[in-house]
């Protein structure tokens, strides 16, 4: 299932719908034609479990067009938010996850050179999130190296204690696309939230593709595009710790709940690491494609 929160005409609400065909079905909208309470929000509908995923698609094998019509819209008439627009908590980022970045990492930004033997461990502040199209904004009395990282990012669907890296999947309800907006200039005594917890700094969607439908996530490409211009063209099956071992390291001591994010961590290809660094700045535009969830783009203005 492919979900979006999305407006339509000038709703002051974002609203939860899923796509079937070239149409947004409201989710809300939908069960009541069925007697059946289902949220207008992303993250109550994650907190129902795979339970409600399972009793939609059973509704929808019986809806006809005419019954699909008067709860739906076409895809292109609505304006798609962030899939969580205001998460619970702080993102959960994982750092020098793919081998190639943590060589140009070392080389541009003096990290280590040695690959990581446990995941590295930062967060985002739910202020960073927005959604398909928004602006990123650039704060030029800030920053002078707003640089791009595209990731896919996991979301929790099951409370997570303390769990093994063989059961880890049972408690994922979807993926969907992060861009790890960093400001390279803003780290501080090795400390990242400055440099990635800025406002806007996680751009994320379109959708959330769920489990059931995405059951490998670890061979998808991930394909960066600043201003139209391949920056980075990696694969999810480089991940030095993959959806697994990423779940079982962080549940080991910090509890993961229904509707939290992880992004997993960028391939090479980042501005910083290349010869001449190369940055974004107002008039930019930065695209991340990860099929089958689609594509993120965003353009970059002034603050």
């Amino acid at each position: 299932m492919k979900l979006v929160t999305y407006r339509a005409n000038t709703e002051a609400a974002g609203r939860l719908g899923f796509l079937h065909d070239d149409l947004i079905i409201d989710m809300e909208d939908f069960g009541d034609i069925f007697g059946m309470p289902l949220p207008s929000t992303m993250l109550d509908f994650i907190d129902m479990g795979p339970i409600a995923i399972r009793a939609v698609n059973q509704l929808l094998e019986k809806a006809d067009l005419s019954t699909i019509a008067t709860c739906s819209i076409p895809f292109s008439n609505a304006l798609l938010l962030a899939p969580i627009p205001r998460p619970r908590k702080n993102i959960f980022g994982i750092g020098l996850n793919y081998t190639e970045h943590v060589a140009e990492s070392a080389r541009a930004l003096d990290t280590a050179n040695e690959l990581p033997q446990k995941c590295v461990i930062f967060s985002k502040p739910p202020t960073t999130v927005i959604g398909n199209g928004d602006p990123i904004k650039h704060n030029s009395e800030v920053t002078q190296q707003m640089d791009w990282e595209g990731e896919l990012a996991v979301i929790i669907g099951k409370r997570a204690s303390r769990i093994d890296s063989a059961n880890a999947m049972d408690h994922v309800f979807g993926y969907t696309i992060i861009n790890d907006i960093s400001a390279r200039d803003c780290r501080r005594s090795g400390q990242w939230i400055v440099s990635k917890g800025q406002d806007t700094f996680a751009p994320m969607g379109p959708m959330i593709i769920t489990a059931d439908e995405l059951t490998d996530p670890h061979n998808l490409s991930i394909i960066t595009k600043v201003n139209g211009v391949e920056k980075q063209n990696g694969n999810t099956k480089y991940m030095l710790f993959n959806v697994n071992a990423i779940l079982a390291d962080i549940s080991e001591s910090i509890c993961l709940e229904p509707g939290d994010i992880i992004a997993t961590g960028t391939p090479a290809g980042v501005g910083a690491g290349r010869e001449p660094q190369e940055f974004m700045f107002p008039g930019d535009v930065v695209e991340i494609t990860i099929p089958p969830i689609g594509t993120l783009r965003n353009p970059i203005v002034k603050a």
